[in-house]
Order: structure tokens, then sequence, then C-alpha cells
């Protein structure tokens, strides 16, 4: 049976498809590997530290509401105690002499039952409090939580904005190197002056050192993504370009609406002025009585079995004069909620700020968006006519590089007016507390 033998050449060349074959496989990989926005977002709130501290903050507080409560429940403790007693004579005797000194064991055994009967409610409006901090410490968290998924919109559209730049940056390049190429040509055949070759090569030069910038600030944008969405590897995937969306329109109305009613900073201090309120009355019931309950069985004696003892009884216990400490503790909470209270209309006012301010920016982004599309479509044809005069002897170096540097100027005014669109709208959300669909 015959067998065929590769050739020199043929092997050769299958080492060389091989080795470009796994040259390309990690480019092919990470090309595929693609996220959105909503997934970055979804990495960040599971990775992000600043996420997980918010969450023991508000688990903390939820263990207080417990440790108020139990101020209500039964208070049960027990103790055993031995030891070993000596007894003079003249003490087992009254003074008298005639008795002998002793030492012997004595054992003590017990169980002790507190419980609070009636105490006007103090202890439930301190429950009341503590419950509304759990709603305040929700909130907080809330407001950690936006910023998280603001700092993940920022970056992730200051990074498309990136690589759009760099895409500009490689295409300016290979557009002077044609215009090199072109005045080089004409230059040769006697139709250029050598100045049309230094200017397209000074040129060029530019652009590849712009070309240097365009890529640097694509690897510092994925970092700083990956910063803020929490990961400690390397950032291992692309994203998506969602800088294409349709426009959406807010009325003042019904943005300022939708922020007064979901900012959760406005609801942690609405919480915290519940618990303040709850805490002052509660301080006002130290001046009324309260009634308690104090139980308890013991065994003692020298020997087993013990001796029994208990004892059952009730208490009311009433505040007559503590130096006006309740007083103070009153007139010290009512501050505090007035201070919370002056907080909340300062930050309803910065709100009221941040909302307005996003609106104005969304819809001068809008507009930016139509010029810079407008200056954009203007440059190409520009520059398509700068390249035609030149080619047909016509125009100029300086004419067809101008033509160049425009274009490049309207590209990329064009996407940075998409990123401020993007950015506002984002700020917008995070004024208003809710997202936008924009599809």
């Amino acid at each position: 049976m015959a067998h065929c033998v590769p050739s020199a050449a043929e092997a050769d060349l299958t080492c060389r498809l091989l080795v470009v074959l796994l040259l390309a496989l990690p480019s092919l990989a990470s090309a595929q590997e693609r996220k959105t926005l909503d997934e970055c977002i979804d990495i960040a709130l599971r990775q992000q530290p600043t996420l997980r501290a918010a969450a023991a903050t508000v688990a903390a507080a939820r263990e207080r509401v417990w440790q108020t409560a139990s101020a209500y429940l039964p208070q049960l403790s027990a103790n055993y105690e031995a030891n070993r007693r000596h007894q003079t004579g003249s003490s087992s005797t009254g003074g008298f002499g005639g008795a002998q000194s002793q030492t012997f064991p004595f054992y003590s055994t017990g169980v002790v039952l507190n419980q609070v009967l009636f105490d006007f409610g103090q202890n439930l409006q301190l429950i009341h409090a503590a419950q509304a901090l759990v709603d305040a410490s929700s909130a907080d968290a809330s407001t950690q939580h936006d910023a998280v998924v603001f700092n993940v919109q920022q970056a992730y559209f200051a990074l498309l904005a990136a690589y759009r730049l760099r895409d500009v940056a490689e295409e300016t390049v290979a557009q002077n190197q044609k215009h090199v190429d072109l005045a080089q040509g004409r230059h040769d055949v006697g139709l250029a002056p050598r100045f049309d070759v230094t200017n397209a090569q000074v040129q060029l030069a530019g652009a590849e050192l712009n070309r240097v910038t365009a890529r640097n600030n694509v690897s510092l944008g994925r970092e700083t993504l990956r910063n803020v969405i929490g990961l400690i590897g390397p950032l291992d995937f692309d994203i998506v370009d969602v800088l294409e969306q349709p426009r959406i329109e807010v009325a003042d109305a019904e943005a300022l609406d939708l922020a007064y009613a979901n900012r959760p900073e406005l609801k942690s201090l609405a919480a915290q002025e519940r618990a303040e309120i709850e805490r002052i009355k509660a301080i006002e019931k130290d001046y009324l009585p309260k009634l308690t309950s104090n139980d308890n069985i013991t065994y003692s004696g020298r020997s087993y079995p013990l001796q029994e003892n208990w004892n059952v009884g009730a208490a009311v216990n009433v505040s007559i004069f503590n130096g006006g400490l309740t007083t103070a503790q009153v007139g010290e909470a009512k501050a505090v909620l007035e201070n919370l209270r002056a907080t909340e209309d300062s930050t309803r006012q910065n709100v009221t700020l941040e909302v307005r301010t996003a609106l104005f920016n969304v819809r001068e982004a809008t507009e930016s968006i139509v010029v810079a599309d407008k200056g954009l479509q203007q440059a190409r044809e520009n520059l398509s006519l700068a390249t035609g005069r030149y080619t047909t002897g016509v125009g100029n170096i300086i004419e067809l590089t101008d033509a160049q540097t425009s274009l490049v100027t309207a590209e990329a005014s064009r996407v940075q007016a998409l990123v401020s669109y993007r950015t506002a709208l984002a700020t917008l959300e995070r004024a208003t507390a809710h997202r936008f669909a924009t599809d």
C-alpha cells in the first residue's frame, strides 16, 4: 500500500497554520466573551466589598432590635456555690463561751426570675425606634448600591469612548499614511513639491502619537472598570457598545416626583426621624412608675438534701429626682430630631438641584448629538472633496491635512456627545433612583 509523504514545504506550511491558529485562539475566545452593562452591574453588586459592608451594617441594626426586645422577655439566671465555712465558738453562742469552733461545708444553689410587668410602653417604643433605625440602615445600603451602579456606568461609558477614540486614531493613521503615499507619488512625478511630502509625514507622526495615547486610554479604561466592578483578577472579558441608544424625554415634574419618592437618602432621614420620635417618647416614660416581678427559689445548707427557700414578689419603682437627667435627655433628643428635620430639608433641596441639573445635561447632550452628527457628515464630505482636489492637482496639501484634522475633531466630538448623553442619563437615574427604559 502506498503512503503519501508530505513535502518539506507542505510540512512547513502546516506548522505555520498551526502556530497562527494557536495564537488566534485566545483573541477569538476573548472576542466572543462580551458582557453588557447590566451584566457588569450584576458582577459589581456581587463583588464590591462596600456592599458587603453595608449589608453587615443592616444585619447589625436588626440584631439591635432583638437586643431591645430582650428587655420585655423574662430574665432567668441560675447560680451554684460550694465552699467551706469556719465558725468560732463565740459566734455560734452569741458571744458566750462553751461552744467549740467548727469548720463545715456549705452549699447554695438557686434560680432568679425577673420580669417587667408594666412600663407604660417604654420598651415597646424603644423597639419601634430600633426598627426605624433598621429602615434607615437599609436606605443607606441602597444609597451605596446606587453609587456602585453609577460608578460602573461611568467606567463602562468611559471605556466605550476609549474604544471608539482608539478606532478613530487607528483610522486617522491609515488615512494619513495614504496622504503620505499620495504626496510622495505626486512628488516623484514632479507634480508636488517636497513640502507636501514632509507636511504629510508630520501629520502622520502626530496621528501615530495620538494612537499611542488612545491605546493607553483603553488600557486605563479597562483597569478602571475592573476596579469599580470589584474584580481582584484581570478583566477577562470585553463589553458591548451601548452608546447608540434611543433618546428619552423626561418631564421636570415627573423626575422630581420620582426623586422625592425614591431617593434612599430621604428615606434614611425619615426613618431616623421616626426613631428619634420614638426615643423621645421612651425617655419621657422615665417620669412614670414601672412594675416588675422579682422571684427566686434557693436551696442551701451544710449537707444534702438542702433546705428550700423561695420568694415571690413585685416592686414598683418610680424616679422622684435624678438631678434633671431625664429632662436633659429629652432636650437632647428633641435637638437631634430638629437637626434631622433640617438635614432632610437641605437634602431635599440638593436632590432638587441634582435632578434639574441632570435634566439640563440630558437635553444639552441630546442636542449635541444632533449637531455632532451634522458636523461629522460635513467633515467627511469636506475630506472627500479635499482628497479629490489634491489628487487632480487643484488643491494643496494644507487643505487636505486641514480637512483630515477637521474629520478627526468631528468624530471625537460625536463620541464625546454620545458619552455625555449616556453619562447624563445615568446621573439622572441616580438622582431620581429610577432606571429609565431606553428601548
